[in-house]
């Protein structure tokens, strides 16, 4: 596996919205996660922040592809 350091983004610009996101999930879990070092969090609450995004941006998907068909 490639160092974190190393990852190339496939776009870039969506680093600032996907971090947005990743906060306003961990909110709404009540996960307590801060900038930077998160540790501290267990892996369930890690798991389960991660899990509500991929669930948010299959239904961002859907919802685009959704709307090209009815063009």
């Amino acid at each position: 596996m490639a160092s974190r350091k190393n990852r190339q983004k496939a776009v870039p610009e969506a680093e600032k919205a996907l971090n947005e996101m990743k906060f306003e999930v961990a909110e709404q879990l009540g996960v307590d996660l801060k900038e930077g070092y998160n540790g501290d969090l267990t892996s369930k609450e890690a798991g389960s922040v991660g899990g509500q995004m991929v669930k948010k941006m299959i239904e961002q998907a859907e919802k685009q592809m959704s709307r090209k068909q009815q063009k």
